[in-house]
């Protein structure tokens, strides 16, 4: 998701770095077209107690396919290694990977790849899930890194974190706007330039688009250090996506279908993932963690509230009857019938092997948001300009008709969303919502039926900007107008950007919202966070 008001207006030691990011234009394009070796250092994904998924990008000087030796050591100086082969292909933009098994469960692990021609990549660590009795298990949040807004010091500072196991990337990995638009020329970062200059639409496109965010040294980094469970959200594709279009496909954009097919084929070749589309990982005896696909298998259509309204009539009766009729349609969905069903027949064997805690990591906010009906007059007095008003007049309509203004989210698939929270509840489970995609920080108490379903730890931007970036209101102003209309809302920010840090333990789980002091240069200072717990049994949150 994007809100924009104007629909359309370990150090790395491979080929790129910082030197790569401040070039400007061609000389830019060309060096990401014509890097030879191994070009985007390593990284390694979707670990199990006995197996990982090791990946690297290795062009030859050839430019052909290439074979490559994957070693794995308990040890950094390799003197005992194990491994496998991995093809960096052409036909797969030169990226290779390999699922090595075998390993011992809950060990860190160092990992390398050799060349024909015997040169070496940088030397990874990563570490298998534990089994058994679990104490302890950090996991790292991300979603919505826009590489022109800023520097990705969230990556940087979890990075260099020694209380995280696991990387979760919830998705907007990367952004397919052409360069000049979201961000303007006037908002980008200086040497945060992306390729190609174009919006993404072919495969070439995305596979260029990639190369610019992977040269990126503190997101290189993260993936070097630790291994990562990544899905994809709307912005690897197109914004708004569903499962047979999206807001920014356009008719003189092409198939979307085969823009859908590119979209995905660049995904998987440059993360460390597999061709799963949807996965659970289990943690020993503390959790079971989810990994669904809500975008672009079954997704259904996304309705707008402002498109409801049109130029005439009774806005907040148009809104009405789209709460009542499309809206609450049983049909519309997120995952579709069968992943759905193998979600919650997951949440009953999670609870029968004895798990501590249900972890749903998935794109887009679960949690109930509304606004309030706004006062006759409002806008005036704060004199806004008139994009910002007219955006207001639909928040103050969606108030008045009981639904959310963004239906993009779980808001927008009530029917679904009160499916899982069911599934949840008659397992007597112990969910923890995992959620990005808002650019804006949410604590939510999930219910249904009136009973407490589970608890979310909303996650706030790597770079794109929240709600203050949209409306001239103090920040706190705005949370609370959406905390005293959304009582499933416990606390809100929507003017920091960072990452959120999640502690498991057997009695409680905490979040932790990362606020990075700035992003307009390279910096690792922090502000003041927020934290919040649930305790096990409970499924709600207190400070």
């Amino acid at each position: 998701m994007t809100i924009i008001l104007d629909r359309r207006g370990l150090i790395l030691t491979g080929s790129f770095g910082i030197g790569a990011l401040a070039m400007g234009g061609l000389a830019h394009a060309q060096a990401l077209l014509t890097a030879r070796g191994f070009t985007h250092n390593v990284a390694s994904g979707e670990p199990g107690p006995d197996s990982i998924l090791l990946w690297t990008r290795y062009v030859p000087a050839h430019g052909d396919d290439a074979p490559l030796t994957a070693e794995l050591s308990e040890t950094p100086d390799f003197a005992r290694k194990s491994g496998g082969v991995a093809m960096a292909n052409r036909a797969d933009d030169h990226t290779a990977r390999v699922m090595v098994g075998g390993l011992k469960p809950g060990q860190t692990y160092y990992y390398r790849f050799i060349a024909p021609d015997g040169s070496v990549s940088p030397t990874g660590r990563t570490r298998t899930l534990p089994i058994g009795p679990v104490a302890r298990f950090g996991l790292g949040v991300f979603s919505c890194a826009n590489l022109p807004f800023g520097w990705f010091n969230a990556y940087a500072h979890a990075a260099a974190r020694d209380d995280i196991d696991l990387m979760v990337h919830l998705g907007d990995y990367i952004y397919e706007y052409q360069r000049g638009y979201y961000p303007g020329a006037d908002k980008a970062v200086a040497g945060r330039i992306i390729e190609p200059a174009g919006e993404a639409i072919r495969l070439a496109d995305y596979r260029l688009r990639y190369a610019s965010y992977r040269a990126d040294p503190d997101l290189q980094r993260l993936h070097q250090m630790f291994p990562m469970i990544a899905q994809h959200d709307d912005h690897e594709t197109a914004n708004d996506a569903w499962a047979h279009g999206a807001e920014n496909h356009q008719p003189g954009e092409g198939d979307y279908e085969e823009r859908k097919r590119a979209s995905m084929k660049a995904w998987h070749e440059w993360l460390p993932v597999s061709d799963r589309p949807w996965s659970s990982f289990e943690v020993g005896d503390l959790a079971t963690i989810f990994r669904p696909e809500t975008r672009l298998t079954a997704r259904s259509v996304r309705l707008d509230p402002a498109e409801a309204i049109g130029t005439g009539g009774d806005p907040v009766a148009r809104l009405r009857a789209l709460r009542d009729g499309p809206l609450a349609d049983p049909r519309r969905t997120m995952m579709g019938a069968t992943q759905e069903q193998w979600l919650y027949d997951g949440f009953a064997r999670s609870r029968k092997r004895g798990a501590k805690w249900q972890v749903l990591a998935q794109e887009v906010v679960m949690g109930q948001t509304r606004l309030p009906e706004l006062p006759a007059g409002f806008t005036d007095n704060l004199k806004l300009p008139p994009d910002q008003a007219a955006f207001l007049s639909v928040i103050s309509a969606a108030g008045k008709a009981g639904i959310a203004p963004d239906l993009d989210d779980w808001d927008g698939f009530p029917a679904a969303r009160t499916r899982l929270l069911d599934a949840a509840q008659a397992v007597e489970a112990d969910l923890v919502v995992l959620s990005g995609d808002s650019h804006n920080a949410w604590a939510f108490d999930l219910a249904s039926h009136g009973k407490p379903a589970g608890v979310e730890f909303g996650g706030h931007s790597i770079t794109s900007p929240g709600l203050e970036a949209y409306l001239t209101m103090p920040p706190p102003m705005i949370a609370q107008f959406i905390m005293g209309a959304s009582p499933e809302l416990k606390w809100a920010d929507t003017s920091n950007r960072g990452y959120m840090a999640i502690q498991l333990t057997p009695d409680r789980v905490t979040g932790e919202w990362v606020f990075m002091d700035t992003i307009l240069t390279h910096s690792l200072a922090t502000r003041p966070g927020r934290t919040m717990t649930v305790e096990r049994g409970r499924n709600i949150l207190s400070v």
